[in-house]
């Protein structure tokens, strides 16, 4: 009996111990358990960030460079499209009331007398660059707006540096070929559109062959039957051509020049001009009388060309529809006929017909593109000065520069629109 009682003393006790071992062991692992847990919590006060449970993209405008506010980052540049590549917004300031060369008075008609006829360009001067150091910028002045456009098809009419009407209508016309806001005003975009990357004005040199070729123009009708050609008058005249400038403007660039004395060898400046060059000719074109603008059209209806027109005088005179080009011709004559020269003394006097002979001073100057109605054409002309101001018999006039630019890119049969 008491050895079966001492087994179960010895029994209870090992329980006891057993128990006692499971319980301590349960209170280390909770003990522990709570110091991560709480080492794990953030202190009182500080707040975790929640990120939403959603495939939406972050807003782009969470997104910033360290250190900047967001209030502070400023809006991602515009882009404008100029010719074939993009370029990056920056700020101008607002146009000068005059340009570099100091015209004094704000208006596109120069001051003083009338200038003379301006024929069309020989070519024959070799341009000497005048900045040899020259850096590409946006146009900063009315002259350099009025450089670059020419040199894309888009005319003010002869370059002055100033802002007028014809201008601003060009303006109009290059904001609408690029995509623009179409104001007629030098903004912001439309001046780094109309990036300059060379110089607009540059050093051409009077060569022999210029004043070799240098004849006077009679004043008479029957004079000027009787000349080998109608050519340049003066180098004056010459090199305004030359830059599609009006002469006064020439002057003034060169207030040095004695232009009665000039002689080859001396350098004159003038804008800096070349003829554009398309890829492709003209889908069709488009007259319109009231604006007095002639424009060119491609097959996607993008404007190629903008240039000032002269109309006829009498609003009977005055086509409206679709006509179509019918001949192309260079260096054309001209037939005076006094019937249609009514108010000409001489041409009463005289009763027939004459023959003018081609050349930049010809009355139609150096390019005739006929149209289907009998009579009628777009030509040049010997006072590129007047184009869009004066009026005509009844054909659309050009300056020559822009008429040789028309011929490049028409053909015939090509459909011409005349609208109110």
């Amino acid at each position: 009996m008491r050895v079966i009682r001492c087994q179960r003393n010895q029994g209870g006790f090992a329980q006891r111990r057993f128990s006692l071992f499971q319980v301590l062991t349960i209170v280390a692992l909770a003990a522990t358990c709570w110091l991560v847990w709480h080492r794990s919590q953030p202190p009182a006060g500080r707040k975790t960030a929640q990120t939403p449970l959603t495939n939406d993209p972050v807003p782009k405008t969470s997104i910033r460079e360290p250190g900047i506010a967001m209030n502070d980052q400023p809006p991602p540049p515009a882009k404008v499209q100029e010719a074939t590549q993009e370029v990056a917004v920056v700020e101008i300031l607002p146009l000068p009331q005059t340009n570099s060369t100091s015209l004094p008075s704000p208006t596109e008609e120069p001051t003083g007398p009338a200038p003379a006829s301006n024929p069309a360009p020989a070519f024959v001067s070799e341009p000497v660059a005048t900045v040899p150091d020259f850096k590409p910028h946006p146009a900063r002045t009315v002259l350099d707006a009025q450089v670059v456009m020419a040199r894309k098809g888009i005319s003010a009419g002869p370059i002055d540096g100033l802002m007028g009407r014809q201008t601003r209508a060009a303006i109009r016309a290059f904001q609408q070929q690029y995509g623009l806001p179409v104001t007629g005003e030098l903004d912001g975009y439309t001046r780094n559109a109309l990036r300059v990357r060379e110089p607009p004005l540059i050093g051409a040199t009077i060569q022999a062959i210029d004043v070799a070729l240098l004849r006077p123009v009679p004043d008479s009708w029957l004079g000027k039957s009787q000349a080998g050609r109608l050519g340049y008058e003066s180098l004056l005249e010459l090199m305004a051509e030359r830059g599609r400038a009006y002469q006064s403007y020439i002057r003034r660039l060169n207030p040095g020049i004695d232009w009665a004395a000039a002689s080859p060898g001396t350098t004159v400046q003038i804008p800096n001009v070349s003829p554009p060059r398309f890829v492709q000719r003209a889908s069709y074109v488009r007259i319109f009388l009231e604006r007095r603008a002639l424009q060119a059209f491609d097959q996607q209806d993008r404007l190629m060309t903008h240039f000032p027109c002269s109309i006829a005088s009498r609003v009977e005179k005055r086509p409206v529809g679709e006509l179509q080009v019918s001949v192309i011709v260079d260096e054309p004559d001209y037939t005076f006929d006094p019937e249609i020269f009514t108010e000409s003394e001489e041409g009463r006097r005289l009763g027939r017909r004459l023959r003018i002979p081609p050349g930049p001073n010809n009355p139609v100057g150096l390019v005739w593109i006929g149209l289907n109605l009998p009579g009628y054409g777009i030509h040049g002309t010997p006072e590129p000065e007047n184009v869009g101001r004066t009026e005509s018999h009844g054909c659309f006039r050009l300056a020559n520069w822009n008429a040789q630019t028309l011929r490049d890119i028409a053909w015939v049969g090509m459909p011409v629109l005349v609208e109110p």
